[in-house]
């Protein structure tokens, strides 16, 4: 008799406790990162939760997890100077797919960070996708398709194959409420969204 938990996947009963807001309940944590006042660029991220077959994942749970403007963490670890942080600034987001599998993040745009042997990441934000079916949970980013030269020397985005590199990309568009980035996230299949180990 082994002593092991027997293995499960992360879903569907993560919804229930986490995107609360599914089931008309209050939400815990939302999709907007930080108030309309924080300095930088607002934008909102939005895009579809795909499976391998291209069909939407109508119960999957997004988290956002980004840099403010100047490129610095609100977390007590990044002690980096230059400016007051902004307490309104979270820098987190989570959020529910709808039953057509959309999402969206109403946040500002990053500024770069510090990278490996003191390179400079392009700006992006680090997502985490939760899905039923799906033994762990998965870790991905997102770039930004008007940042073409700090891509260009992204130590990380560099470590992706040129042909895969564009399942990382953000397409913005300007729009009557603002400027949008569309970004859906592939779980299988040909067009499979770069997913990073933890």
């Amino acid at each position: 008799m082994s002593n092991e938990t027997p293995s499960q996947t992360v879903g569907p009963y993560f919804a229930i406790g986490l995107t609360q807001q599914i089931f008309g309940r209050r939400q815990i944590a939302m999709p907007v990162v930080c108030a309309t006042d924080t300095p930088g660029d607002h934008v909102r991220i939005s895009g579809r939760v795909l499976d391998g077959a291209g069909q939407p994942v109508e119960d999957a749970m997004i988290e956002l997890w980004q840099a403010d403007a100047e490129g610095r963490y609100a977390h007590g670890m990044d002690q980096r100077a230059g400016g007051q942080r902004d307490p309104k600034f979270r820098g987190f987001g989570r959020v529910g797919t709808t039953p057509q599998g959309e999402f969206f993040f109403d946040t500002i745009k990053p500024g770069p960070v510090p990278g490996p042997g003191n390179s400079l990441q392009a700006p992006h934000l680090n997502l985490i996708v939760f899905s039923r079916g799906m033994l762990t949970h998965a870790f991905t980013r997102v770039y930004f398709d008007d940042e073409g030269s700090a891509n260009e020397n992204d130590p990380i985005l560099s470590l992706v194959e040129p042909a895969r590199r564009g399942t990382l990309i953000a397409k913005r568009a300007t729009t009557p409420t603002g400027i949008t980035y569309s970004f859906d996230i592939h779980l299988q299949g040909k067009s499979e969204t770069v997913f990073f180990d933890p």
